[in-house]
């Protein structure tokens, strides 16, 4: 997630301490208690009372709202936008919340307090309207466990099934003989601190969502081994973990489509020792090691030029097919064919942008650099390239400030841009874009990210959303868009 292999590392480098591994089985400890008092509640009969958080222009529920009492009570709004309120102390009594949410918020109070005063009974609906400060509107969490644990708590969304990923990084998506397929990062599972450290995937309907409003239902279907449980799909051999990238469906000469990734070993101390390409077998379901590109050496210390980030289909000028894997923007080019995909010799470096205008003008927006950092793609409705992409060194926070542009290119030149999202205090990295989830004439614009603690500085991740996808929705006729839009 950092320039360098070695700075984008630092957050599983946390995996391996002892240290974290003692504060995960406190928080554990800790959830575990609050959970334990919430379902005794349950079990006695008393049905909580359900708070919902909505937005108010449109009326939709906003997921990772927080609700604090005065006693430090936090209370986290689930995919439904639900919470479940059964703590003996706040109920049959007027209680303030303090709303919190980034993004959203209610109006101050005379103090300067921005929340509301409720009572919550047992078996009571209550309602709570936010206002939507920000241009990206939030439809929910993709990845994680308790996606509508409050809901279920109020004895609704009890069909909900669980994946057993608790938290995972950095997606991946492509579509192959008819079929979705997803690939994370580092996976966190409830059995240990130690997850999956070969990329976890999933498979989907190629359109997997009905439609673009919360609350998010998205099911996956996890890649398991024959006891059931989650596995690894890119089990290359060597110390330490697998990570994959550039991740893309490739005909070769005879029409067959092949669906391919680069991979990287890096050692514990997650510094890159490979890199190479690997094929999906579709017999073992797994990504297999087609060739090795790179060892490091002390002839050859930094891996050369090679597809990584997301891998983008563009036609040019003259009507030649290329897949551009950027990150944000392309970095490298290559002739949309397997062949040419697995020869070095077709694939050809391209030079990035450094910088994009804010459309303000108050700065130069410097993209992060590293290996997923923002996307591009066409998008049919704008007849224009678009990107969402990651500020580096941004504020509030340095990687949680996305921003939106769009070129005439794909090698741009891009912006000016518009921020569309925010955080107070947290991360948000890997923006990937979903062009082909919605209709051509469409103005929405959906993308995801890794929201995370890492890289902030806040010590206390949010519990059940930290490490986790974050689907988002722009709406491109929005108004607020305009400084962006070429018109």
């Amino acid at each position: 997630m950092k320039p360098e292999l070695t700075t984008r590392m630092s957050r599983r480098r946390k995996c391996y301490s002892g240290p974290r591994s003692f504060g995960v089985g406190l928080i554990g400890v800790l959830l575990g208690m609050a959970i334990v008092e919430r379902g005794n509640a349950a079990a006695s009969g008393a049905e909580p009372c359900r708070i919902e958080v909505v937005e108010k222009e449109s009326g939709w529920p906003v997921p990772l709202v927080e609700l604090t009492t005065t006693h430090h009570v936090t209370l986290i709004t689930d995919n439904a936008g639900v919470v479940a309120v059964n703590q003996p102390e706040l109920l049959g009594r007027e209680v303030f919340f303090t709303v919190e949410s980034d993004g959203y918020e209610v109006p101050k109070d005379g103090f300067g307090y921005r929340g509301v005063r409720l009572v919550p009974q047992h078996g009571k609906t209550l309602k709570i309207e936010v206002n939507r400060t920000m241009i990206a509107r939030r439809l929910g969490r993709l990845t994680g466990a308790g996606q509508f644990a409050e809901s279920q708590l109020t004895g609704r969304d009890r069909d909900w099934r669980e994946t057993g990923v608790f938290g995972c990084d950095s997606v991946q998506t492509a579509v192959h003989d008819g079929t979705r397929y997803w690939l994370w990062g580092d996976t966190t599972l409830p059995r240990y601190p130690l997850g999956i450290f070969d990329s976890s995937g999933a498979t989907s309907d190629v359109l997997p969502l009905k439609n673009f409003e919360p609350p998010l239902r998205l099911h996956f279907e996890m890649f398991r081994d024959k006891k059931g449980n989650l596995r690894g799909i890119t089990p290359m051999a060597g110390k330490g973990p697998t990570w994959a990238t550039a991740m893309v469906d490739l005909p070769d000469r005879d029409g067959k489509k092949h669906l391919v990734c680069t991979y990287m070993k890096v050692h514990q101390n997650m510094e890159a020792y490979e890199w190479g390409l690997a094929v999906w077998n579709d017999k073992s379901q797994t990504f297999e090691k087609l060739k090795v590109i790179w060892s490091h050496s002390a002839d050859a210390p930094k891996p050369p030029p090679l597809p990584q980030g997301h891998a983008v289909p563009w036609r040019d000028a003259d009507g030649r097919d290329w897949i551009l894997f950027a990150h944000p923007f392309p970095a490298l080019r290559c002739p949309a064919s397997f062949e040419a995909w697995q020869n070095p010799s077709s694939w050809e470096p391209l030079e990035q942008q450094r910088t994009v205008q804010a459309a303000d003008g108050s700065e130069e927006i410097r993209p992060h650099r590293g290996v997923h950092v923002g996307g591009i793609g066409w998008h049919p409705w704008r007849k224009r390239w678009v990107t969402v992409f990651q500020q580096s060194g941004g504020k509030p926070s340095p990687f949680g400030e996305l921003w939106y542009a769009e070129a005439d290119a794909p090698t741009g030149p891009w912006g000016p841009a518009v921020k569309v999202l925010s955080h107070r205090n947290y991360t948000f990295y890997n923006p990937c874009l979903h062009l082909d989830f919605t209709p051509t004439n469409s103005p929405v614009l959906l993308f995801e990210g890794t929201y995370t603690a890492a890289f902030s500085g806040n010590s206390h991740p949010t519990p059940r959303y930290d490490y986790n996808q974050m689907l988002y929705r722009l709406d491109l006729d929005d108004p607020r868009l305009r400084p962006a839009q070429k018109p």
